[in-house]
């Protein structure tokens, strides 16, 4: 099923994306980076602002985990971001927040207020190859673990981009 912005995207109202994960140093720092890539690749940095959080307050200030940044950096990907927390206000910055996991999905939902327009969802729903909801959280699986969780983000980075491309308005 395609996914459905609630608004049109345009250079001077950028679609707003939050990525979240648990504590913001691993999945969904990496799927920020990924998704930056992808837009600069195909030169629609303007459309679009994007960021990551994490559910819980663990690594606030920190930079990415160092594996999920090597593993980025090998594949041309820089993760520059650093580590903070998912809160309220973040249903009114942000049109689609991801979750990485039904734990974080659920965290998310326990904060959104009845009156927001953002759209919540699992980053699996754009995974052509998903055979779970949830991406897996690498920060125990070495780095085979690391790799796989890329591959996962890489592929639901692209097919989020392309079902958000035909939103794209040129005005």
């Amino acid at each position: 099923m395609e996914f459905q912005p609630t608004r049109s995207i345009t250079k001077d109202n950028p679609y707003r994306i939050c990525f979240v994960c648990l504590g913001n140093i691993c999945r969904s720092p990496t799927a920020e980076g990924i998704f930056q890539h992808k837009v600069k690749e195909r030169g629609l940095g303007s459309f679009f602002y994007v960021d990551s959080a994490g559910t819980g307050a663990y690594h606030v200030g920190e930079k990415a985990n160092a594996t999920s940044r090597s593993v980025a950096d090998s594949h041309g990907v820089p993760l520059l971001s650093r580590a903070r927390q998912f809160d309220y206000d973040d249903f009114n910055d942000f049109d689609l927040i991801l979750a990485m996991d039904a734990s974080n999905y659920a965290n998310i939902m326990t904060l959104k207020p009845g009156t927001t327009t953002a759209q919540v969802e699992m980053m699996r729903r754009f995974d052509p190859q998903g055979t779970s909801d949830d991406v897996p959280d690498p920060y125990y699986g070495g780095l085979n673990g690391f790799e796989d969780v890329f591959s996962i983000l890489e592929r639901s980075s692209e097919e989020l981009l392309n079902q958000l491309i035909p939103h794209l308005l040129n005005e």
